[in-house]
């Protein structure tokens, strides 16, 4: 079925209108009158629509019944990542969000080799938060994920902390790994942080240690920073009963 976002604002008890982008998709859909269609606040709520009429520049809907999304996660992982790259932010966040995150959260670190200024950061996140407004819709989610950014290191790791569970994956650990944490105690939020292209140096892993969180390991092998978060995400469905 196909699927809108609006605001919360917007989400009203009878009636409801698609305007701009959400209007031009409908029309290229070729949405007609009698049809089905669900609205979602981006919060979890969502609406069962039948479309009323279709108008240039604007669908008119009657609201059926008012719904609570089923398709988010019963876990809320949050998704830390250093800023990278190219465009390797923009796909783990549509990939995230298609997996279920509930957050991303970009911010510096040490051998980051892109520190966005102020200016282009703005732009940035504009263009980020579309994607996963893109993703969320695409992937039938009921909420569409936060993508945010920190200021440091520090308050990266100090917002991660704030989880049931909180871990950070580095390539030199050899004795915990992903499973072992995962296992140790229930959690109903966790937060998964991963480094750059050059890995974090290891004050910031003892940083990251003081700072409340577990050091883990994701294998032997060496993941691409791009990789990584999306691979640890992955196990976290998995091991909630997600998959």
């Amino acid at each position: 079925m196909t699927r809108f976002f609006v605001s919360p604002e917007e989400l009203t008890p009878e009636f409801l209108v698609l305007t701009g982008e959400n209007a031009q998709h409908a029309k290229v859909l070729r949405l007609k009158n009698g049809e089905e269609v669900l609205v979602c606040d981006g919060q979890g709520k969502e609406c069962l629509c039948t479309i009323s009429d279709v108008s240039p520049g604007q669908v008119s809907l009657v609201v059926k019944k008012r719904l609570e999304s089923e398709t988010e996660a019963r876990v809320r992982a949050s998704i830390y990542m250093a800023f990278s790259k190219g465009d390797k932010l923009e796909h783990v966040i549509q990939k995230a969000t298609e997996l279920g995150a509930y957050e991303i959260v970009a911010f510096p670190s040490a051998r980051c080799v892109s520190r966005p200024d102020d200016k282009s950061l703005k732009k940035k996140l504009e263009r980020w938060q579309k994607i996963a407004a893109s993703a969320a819709e695409q992937s039938g989610r009921g909420r569409i994920p936060e993508v945010l950014v920190v200021g440091s290191y520090r308050e990266a790791l100090s917002r991660a902390a704030q989880a049931d569970k909180g871990i950070l994956f580095y390539e030199n650990e050899r004795a915990t790994t992903l499973r072992m944490a995962l296992e140790a105690g229930e959690y109903q939020t966790i937060s998964l942080l991963t480094g750059p292209e050059g890995g974090l140096e290891e004050k910031e892993v003892a940083q990251a240690m003081e700072a409340g969180l577990q050091v883990c390991t994701l294998g032997r092998r060496i993941l691409r920073c791009e990789t990584a978060p999306l691979c640890a995400l992955s196990a976290v469905m998995y091991a909630s009963g997600e998959f």
